[in-house]
């Protein structure tokens, strides 16, 4: 039998696999220290991408919304944030068809790596560097959301799917 958890945003009983506990972790400083409310907060957030004419459907972790507008997505990692980096960029400049997510964070609830979703470059390093609340809606302000190109679509796509797929213990 399985061990469940209470999500922090939902509330909902969850089985505790994979990296739940370090999503868990990012929700509490999300929603403690960074000010976030959790209808500012989306769980599992549905994504469906296209490779060579068939459809992915997957989910990206967390996507914090500022404003009403997707303005980070997350992904919770167990080990390695490097090498889920690519994967959360992807998944950013994807969930939007009218705009890139600007930051993409890869956390295991102790680190946190936040890039830049448009450029790809690194911004920030440890859990300081992902954004309160305030610092959030300030950096939307200062931002002109960008439409990911539509040619690059199908790779980024592709380089999404890759990396999803090794995701394991997925419930």
């Amino acid at each position: 039998m399985t061990d469940t958890v209470i999500d922090a945003v939902t509330g909902e009983k969850l089985p505790d696999v994979g990296a739940e506990a370090n999503r868990q972790a990012v929700e509490r400083l999300l929603l403690g220290e960074k000010g976030y409310a959790p209808s500012d907060i989306e769980v599992n957030m549905p994504l469906q991408v296209t490779v060579g004419g068939e459809p992915y459907r997957t989910v990206v972790d967390l996507v914090v919304r500022v404003k009403g507008v997707r303005f980070m997505a997350i992904k919770c990692a167990a080990g390695s944030l490097g090498s889920r980096e690519r994967e959360i960029l992807a998944a950013a400049r994807l969930l939007d068809s009218d705009h890139q997510v600007p930051l993409a964070v890869v956390s295991d609830g102790r680190d946190a790596v936040v890039l830049d979703s448009v450029t790809g470059r690194k911004i920030g390093e440890g859990l300081s560097a992902v954004p309160t609340r305030s610092e959030a809606e300030m950096l939307l302000e200062q931002r002109t959301l960008q439409p990911f190109p539509e040619e690059r679509r199908e790779k980024e796509s592709l380089i999404f799917r890759s990396y999803d797929g090794m995701n394991v213990n997925r419930a």
